[in-house]
C-alpha cells in the first residue's frame, strides 16, 4: 500500500505542469533540505515550480545545498491557481505552511501531497505520505527516490543526508534508527559531503549566539516537584542580542543535555506571543503532548508551540504568562 502511495506520487509529479512546493515556517534544516531536494528532482524533470517559505531564509547556513536561492518567501496570491500540484514538505500542521486558507479553499483541479514524519495534526491534503518512524522528511524521500527508480546524484545525495544530520542532531536524538545510518552511509557513496553539512548546520555559531545562549542558561530553573527545567528569553534579551532564528534549536539542543531532568523547556517571548519549545531524552516521556494541549505538536522529544495575543513578565519574583 505505502509503495504504491510513492509510485501514485511520482505520477502525480510526472504529469503536473506547474507545481508549488511548500514547507513550513521557521524552517529547519529537514525543510529546507527537502525542498532543495525536490527543486532538483522537478529541475530533472523540466517541471515549471516555485519553493515557497512564509519565512525568509537565513541561508547562509545553508548556502551549500543546491537550489536555496529558488526557496522564496514572495509569492503572487494571482498565481496560486496556476499550480495543478501542491506539495507540502515536512508540514503536518496547515497553519505552519503561511497559506493555511488557500490551500483550505484549492480549485477542484489542484492536488495536494503531503510529505511528512510528523504525527498527524491536520487532514488537508489529498495524498498523504506520513512516517512517523522515519529520522526526517528526506528519509521520506529517499523512499519516493528508491521506489520509484529515480537516480541519486550528488546534489540529492547531499540534500538527503543533511536532512538526517540536522533532524537527529548527528546521530544523537532517538529517532536515529539503523535505517537512518544505513541511509546517511548510502548517501556518502553518492557523494554527499558530511564534513560540509555538519561545519554549516553545527559549527555555525557568532558572538551573539553564544551570548544569548549564555543569557538561557544564566535563567536556567529546575523544578524539583516535576524533575523539569525550564528558561525564559524575553523580548529584551532577545532584541539585545540580535541573532537569527536559527540559534534556538541549538539552545534547546544543548539545554536538553542537562542530566537528571525529565525534560525542558525553552520559552521566548516575540512581539505580542509566546513561543515555547520543549525538549527530552527520558525514556517514557512524550513532550508532544502538552505542545499538542497548548496547541502545538511536533515529535516525543522535542515539539513546540505558540501563544498568541501574550507576554512575558516576572511577578514577585515568578515567571508569568500574562494576555496582552
Amino acid at each position: 500500500m505505502l509503495i504504491t502511495k510513492f509510485e501514485q506520487a511520482f505520477y502525480k509529479i510526472q504529469k503536473a505542469h506547474n507545481i508549488l512546493f511548500i514547507t513550513h515556517q521557521r524552517p529547519d534544516g529537514d525543510a529546507i533540505s527537502s525542498t532543495c531536494l525536490m527543486i532538483e528532482l522537478a529541475k530533472h524533470l523540466k517541471k515549471q515550480f516555485v519553493a515557497f517559505c512564509s519565512d525568509k531564509l537565513n541561508d547562509n547556513n545553508f548556502s551549500f545545498l543546491p537550489n536555496v536561492e529558488n526557496i522564496t518567501d514572495n509569492i503572487n496570491s494571482n498565481i496560486f491557481k496556476n499550480f495543478d500540484l501542491i506539495i507540502a514538505l515536512d508540514c503536518g500542521n496547515l497553519k505552519r505552511t503561511g497559506m493555511a486558507e488557500k490551500l483550505k479553499n484549492k480549485e477542484l483541479n489542484q492536488f495536494i501531497i503531503e510529505f511528512d514524519h510528523h504525527p498527524k495534526v491536520d487532514n488537508y491534503s489529498d495524498l498523504e505520505i506520513r512516517l512517523p518512524e522515519a529520522s526526517s522528511t528526506t528519509e521520506v524521500l529517499y523512499n519516493l527516490l528508491k521506489i520509484n527508480n529515480i537516480k541519486i546524484t550528488k546534489n540529492i545525495a547531499n540534500c538527503v543526508l543533511t536532512g538526517i544530520l540536522t533532524d537527529t542532531s548527528n546521530f544523537l536524538h532517538q529517532n536515529t534508527s539503523e535505517k537512518a545510518i544505513n541511509i546517511a552511509s548510502e548517501m556518502l557513496m553518492y557523494g554527499a559531503r558530511m564534513p560540509q553539512i555538519i561545519k554549516n548546520t553545527l559549527y555555525n555559531k557568532n558572538l551573539p549566539d553564544i551570548k544569548l545562549l549564555s543569557k538561557a542558561l544564566d535563567d536556567l530553573t529546575i523544578n524539583k516537584k516535576y524533575n523539569f527545567a525550564f528558561s525564559i528569553l524575553t523580548l529584551k534579551d532577545i532584541h539585545k542580542a540580535n541573532v537569527t532564528d536559527d540559534i534556538y534549536n541549538a539552545i534547546t539542543g544543548f539545554l536538553s543535555n542537562l542530566h537528571g531532568v525529565k525534560a525542558i523547556l525553552l520559552l521566548r517571548e516575540e512581539k505580542n506571543k509566546v513561543r515555547g519549545s520543549l525538549r527530552s531524552v527520558y525514556p517514557g516521556v512524550d513532550v508532544s503532548k502538552l505542545a499538542n494541549l497548548l496547541g502545538g505538536g511536533g515529535h516525543a522529544k522535542a515539539s513546540g508551540f505558540v501563544m498568541e495575543n501574550c507576554g512575558i513578565k516576572k511577578i514577585e519574583n515568578k515567571w508569568s504568562i500574562i494576555s496582552n
